[in-house]
């Protein structure tokens, strides 16, 4: 009988917590200006050009500002301290929505740090690509971004064009909080029935 509550028990967890499988959200934008230093990156004037299925030319905005370099600087790579800020702005245009949709900072693990990478291309030329996990101040919803520039020939040196931004955002099921709260009155019922038994 105590395999049965057991095993019942696992069954009630387990059922909502398969509805934290998260529905994620592909954001990109272009453009705008990465500027950084010993103190860290930030960017600014970058326009948000895909929202999941919405595309367009002016959908919003992507703002930044990184921790300080750790190890490594701007302008050979490195890693970066977690902190600072990341901000997708909606203007409501073609379904999205509009005003802040995610506010965040930069999370690292000894597994994932947040790196800014300096790649020397086949033609000569160099890359930066900046990765990094997200986690929003509530803790909801959590992604990832990269973030690329170009600078032909030369480092870094301050300031550059941004290429290229993509954030992949796992946002939680509505589902999700419904799920875990009949799992649990289902735990508690099976416990009640064990314990009114004994």
């Amino acid at each position: 009988m105590l395999k049965k509550v057991v095993l019942l028990a696992v069954l009630a967890l387990a059922l909502p917590l398969a509805a934290f499988a998260d529905s994620t959200i592909g954001v990109s934008n272009k453009g705008g200006t990465i500027s950084g230093n010993s103190s860290g990156l930030s960017l600014s004037g970058s326009v948000m050009i895909a929202y999941g299925s919405a595309v367009g030319s002016n959908l919003g905005t992507v703002t930044f500002s990184t921790g300080a370099f750790l190890t490594g600087d701007a302008a050979h790579g490195g890693t970066l301290a977690p902190g600072g800020s990341f901000v997708i702005t909606g203007n409501g245009t073609n379904g999205v929505p509009s005003g802040v949709i995610f506010s965040g900072t930069f999370t690292a693990t000894p597994s994932t740090p947040i790196t800014w990478q300096l790649q020397t291309l086949a033609n000569g030329t160099h890359q930066y690509i900046l990765t990094a996990g997200l986690v929003s101040s509530t803790g909801q919803v959590a992604g990832t971004s990269q973030v690329t520039i170009l600078t032909g020939n030369g480092l870094f040196n301050g300031s550059v064009k941004l290429e290229s931004g993509d954030t992949s955002l796992a946002v939680p099921e509505p589902g999700t909080l419904s799920l875990l709260g009949t799992g649990l009155i289902g735990l508690a019922g099976v416990i009640r029935r064990k314990l009114s038994l004994s």
